[in-house]
């Protein structure tokens, strides 16, 4: 399990990245939307895995490939955070702000829009 896992993770990294690039490719603006939108649709991706799981519709093995693995992976935490102090450097107060409850509103709607599809 632990090898799907990381596969997964592979996997979620890869699409991260590639992802990240071409949304910084196609933008102007110092906002960080790859990042943004990387998280908001693993948030929703997470959230219909897990109505998913809970309703044992996706089986635990795939739960934990694609939801701790891929998604684990896809998600990032840590650059959310590095980017929203560079903001704050930037004395870009107004742009951190929405970028952090942006982030945290969006990824909690979609989250839980994903669960409601799912039912």
């Amino acid at each position: 399990m632990i090898l799907w896992i990381g596969i997964g993770g592979i996997a979620g990294a890869f699409a991260r990245y590639y992802l990240g690039k071409w949304v910084a490719s196609k933008s102007r603006s110092t906002f960080p939307f790859g990042t943004f939108l990387i998280n908001i649709s693993g948030s929703f991706v997470l959230g219909l895995l897990y109505a998913l799981h809970a309703n044992t519709t996706v089986p635990s093995w795939a739960w934990f490939v694609f939801g701790s693995g891929f998604c684990g992976a896809y998600t990032t935490f840590s650059t959310f955070g590095y980017e929203t102090v560079q903001l704050i450097e930037q004395k870009r107060w107004g742009l951190a702000a929405a970028y952090v409850a942006g982030s945290v509103v969006t990824g909690l709607l979609l989250a839980w829009a994903g669960m409601i599809i799912v039912g």
